[in-house]
């Protein structure tokens, strides 16, 4: 069977520029990368509309199109028009597509994983330029120069000695393990995040069991394919055991604390709480730490072990309903009864309060004052996340705006001030100066 990837011969090829056949074979390569990229534009402009094709992995799919379709059509054609003559092109087609979707592969695997970082950016040209590079160097014959004076090269490692090129080829192939077990559970936490049915818990819960058991697979699938011994993986196991006992409780505890608030549901992503003088939003649960987020916009990294020794005030654990509470003081001459439907048509004025029978807003007299009557509007919202000082202050200059127009007072403390054992005359002067 002919190899795939063979030295460019020069003299072959200028030969088969000279026959007919030959040029048949560039147009048919011609055609097949024509029909490659019309199926590529054609199944992406149906995705764009459906959003359903290739709904796992949409975006390596939609960059595989264009090479694997290209790739097929490739073999085919070959297959057939070895039944003419030994084919001279295709074998320097095909391994141009290959390496064409290997980049593809590896650069959405990237983005995927890390983001579009200037690192990640950088990682994508290096990778580009050593496949393209090692294709070129193959194709005119340095390349497997190169591999032997790597095989030639040995290192003495404890009591064996491995050639560099074995190095390079061990250490690629575990980190394209790696990479693979890493963009393969990103792609299933992907899907479990989009399945509405299942708890918030249970899907980060599963994301992570499965991430943890695909890069464990990828470790003992790299370190066998590298020819390690998997038996060493116990005295390893033993190490870690020890260290997690001595200098790693906190790392361990946080770790068995986070799948403990994920199980038992406690905590999920949205819920407003308060734990160690901080409130806010629950917008991250990983296995470590859970990332709360005030509403002015600062993220506080919570570590799991405190949610599960300290109290924590989960504001929404069986309702978002919040109360909020507005206190103020009339003056005693003022019509009560005017004042509390004011208050309450200004309450029921914001879209945000709810004017349900069970928790409509409430007006209470708490109590009799020196200066007035102490009074507290009390209303209900079902979206804290949105802040409740802005609440707060559209009902109070809505209060005041309503008492303004009906001559209702706000009062103010007044003290009066009596001097015991002084002349009329001090009187008299103390009445045009200030007392200091």
């Amino acid at each position: 069977m002919q190899p795939m990837l063979t030295p460019l011969n020069l003299e072959l090829i200028q030969k088969a520029l000279g026959t007919r056949d030959s040029w048949l074979e560039v147009c048919a390569i011609l055609l097949c990368f024509a029909v490659g990229w019309w199926a590529d534009r054609r199944i992406r402009l149906a995705s764009k509309r459906e959003s359903r094709v290739a709904s796992f992995g949409a975006g390596s799919v939609n960059r595989l199109i264009f090479p694997l379709t290209t790739l097929v059509l490739l073999l085919v054609i070959q297959a057939v028009v070895r039944h003419w003559h030994a084919p001279v092109f295709f074998p320097i087609a095909i391994p141009l597509v290959i390496a064409l979707a290997l980049i593809r592969l590896f650069v959405y695997a990237l983005r995927n994983l890390f983001g579009a970082r200037t690192a990640v950016l950088a990682s994508e040209r290096a990778i580009s330029f050593t496949i393209w590079g090692a294709l070129l160097l193959y194709y005119i014959g340095i390349l497997p120069e190169i591999g032997a004076a790597l095989e030639e090269t040995r290192l003495p490692i404890g009591r064996i000695e491995v050639s560099l090129l074995d190095l390079g080829r061990d250490a690629l192939a575990v980190i394209v393990v790696l990479i693979l077990a890493l963009w393969i559970s990103s792609l299933i936490e992907q899907r479990l995040m989009r399945v509405t049915h299942f708890d918030s818990n249970l899907r980060v819960v599963l994301a992570k069991l499965f991430r943890a058991i695909l890069i464990l697979v990828g470790v003992l699938v790299a370190l066998s394919f590298v020819g390690v011994d998997l038996t060493v993986l116990s005295v390893f196991g033993g190490a870690v055991g020890v260290g997690i006992g001595l200098g790693l409780q906190k790392l361990a505890s946080n770790y068995i604390a986070g799948f403990t608030i994920l199980l038992d549901r406690s905590i999920r992503v949205g819920d407003m709480i308060t734990v160690d003088n901080r409130f806010g939003i629950v917008s991250k649960v990983t296995a470590r730490y859970v990332v709360v987020r005030s509403l002015d916009g600062v993220e506080a990294i919570v570590p799991n072990e405190t949610l599960v020794t300290t109290t924590v005030l989960n504001h929404s654990y069986t309702s978002k309903e919040v109360k909020i509470g507005i206190p103020l003081q009339v003056a005693y001459g003022t019509d009560l009864d005017l004042a509390m439907r004011l208050m309450t048509e200004v309450a029921l004025a914001q879209t945000r309060v709810l004017r349900a029978t069970a928790i409509a807003p409430v007006i209470n007299v708490l109590g009799f004052a020196d200066s007035g009557i102490e009074l507290e509007l009390a209303v209900w919202i079902n979206d804290p996340e949105n802040g409740q000082a802005n609440l707060k202050s559209a009902l109070n200059v809505g209060i005041w705006k309503a008492f303004q127009q009906h001559d209702i007072e706000i009062p103010y403390p007044t003290r009066n001030v009596r001097i015991l054992g002084a002349s009329r005359r001090d009187l008299a002067v103390g009445t045009s100066q200030p007392l200091a």
